[in-house]
């Protein structure tokens, strides 16, 4: 193995035994320090056939992090394709609309308090920082006019 590949390899490891990475992410990463695209990619090939390196498991450790700090499928999909990674995950799919419902009105709830917004102003205000989230405008709408006992409407 050239000198090249195992530098290139054990640079790779290094940063897949911090964290999950996209191929895109590695490649960024290592092309500065890469002698040619190709050998990049070889390596890259390597570390994926051997199951070191997979856009699946990444995808999915990613948004199950960005749905824990309360970001919303808009913005998560937006950040995994923004890393090369289909947006698809099963994290995503696997929730349902009352999901991302429940959780944009916990985020309205944490950043703004447990009342309904009162007025047009106050609304927009709390909206655009849900917008800004990652949620959609359905699930914006359903989160604004919940009040804190209240079930998630369906449908």
């Amino acid at each position: 193995m050239s000198d090249d590949r195992q530098y290139l390899r054990e640079r790779a490891m290094k940063f897949l035994a911090r964290r999950e990475h996209s191929r895109l992410e590695l490649w960024r990463k290592l092309e500065r320090t890469a002698e040619s695209g190709e050998l990049l990619a070889e390596v890259l090939d390597e570390l994926a056939s051997e199951g070191w390196q997979s856009d699946e498991r990444f995808a999915e450790s990613f948004s199950r992090q960005r749905i824990e700090t309360g970001y919303g499928p808009l913005r998560i999909r937006s950040e995994l394709e923004q890393r090369g990674v289909s947006g698809d995950s099963e994290a995503l799919t696997a929730l349902a609309e009352d999901d991302w419902v429940s959780m944009a009105r916990e985020q309205r709830q944490k950043r703004f308090g447990p009342d309904a917004p009162a007025d047009w102003k106050e609304k927009g205000r709390q909206g655009r920082f849900l917008a800004q989230r990652g949620y959609s405008r359905s699930h914006i709408e359903k989160a604004l006019a919940m009040s804190p006992g209240d079930e998630v409407p369906t449908a």
